[in-house]
């Protein structure tokens, strides 16, 4: 039998998981922070998506705008975006996953996993800072055919905040940088999960 102690530091490792995962208060409907950064990641790639296919400078720097928007409210705060960003959603995440693996009562399946969902968050973190950059350069420019070429980029990208980059062209993509994503951060998450229920 467990005592009330181990059951709690039990409990607080699986209270971190938890917020990375299922619910965490802030996050619109307080989803879970993986979540919530993927459902901003799938908003960004839209947009981006638009800005590849939009034909005026105008609209192709509005999409751009919206990217921002749904990556760092901060910077952009009006917009199609949840409101919360991908890039705080998967740094908190990161945050949360490392909580999780210190908390008393982690076992060695949690702290190896939570490493790979810190890196896998951190790297979408690092992603999100190139894909606000390139939008921003689109923001600014006065080039049409400039504001393409980094519409198409740009759009690569903010697919990449959720499936990850096949970095090394080994047709696999790992969770550690530069190349995963929001796909293989949850996919440790969830490893973590099970590892704490068992």
């Amino acid at each position: 039998m467990w005592s009330v102690g181990v059951a709690g530091q039990a409990n607080m490792v699986q209270t971190h998981i938890g917020h990375v995962l299922d619910m965490f208060n802030g996050t619109p409907m307080n989803m879970g922070l993986l979540p919530t950064a993927t459902a901003e990641a799938k908003i960004a790639a839209d947009h981006a998506g638009f800005a590849a296919k939009a034909t005026t400078l105008p609209m192709i720097q509005q999409h751009a705008g919206h990217v921002i928007n749904a990556i760092d409210p901060t910077i952009v705060p009006m917009g199609p975006g949840l409101g919360y960003g991908v890039k705080k959603a998967a740094a908190t995440a990161a945050v949360h996953a490392n909580n999780a693996a210190n908390a008393p009562g982690a076992n060695a399946m949690v702290k190896m996993h939570a490493t790979h969902v810190v890196a896998a968050s951190n790297n979408v973190v690092a992603m999100c800072y190139d894909i606000v950059a390139i939008a921003q350069k689109i923001r600014m420019s006065t080039s049409l055919d400039e504001a393409k070429m980094l519409a198409a980029e740009m759009a690569t990208k903010a697919g990449e905040l959720t499936t990850g980059v096949d970095a090394d062209k080994d047709g696999k993509i790992n969770w550690d940088k530069p190349e995963g994503g929001l796909t293989q951060a949850t996919q440790h998450a969830n490893f973590m999960k099970t590892a704490a229920a068992s």
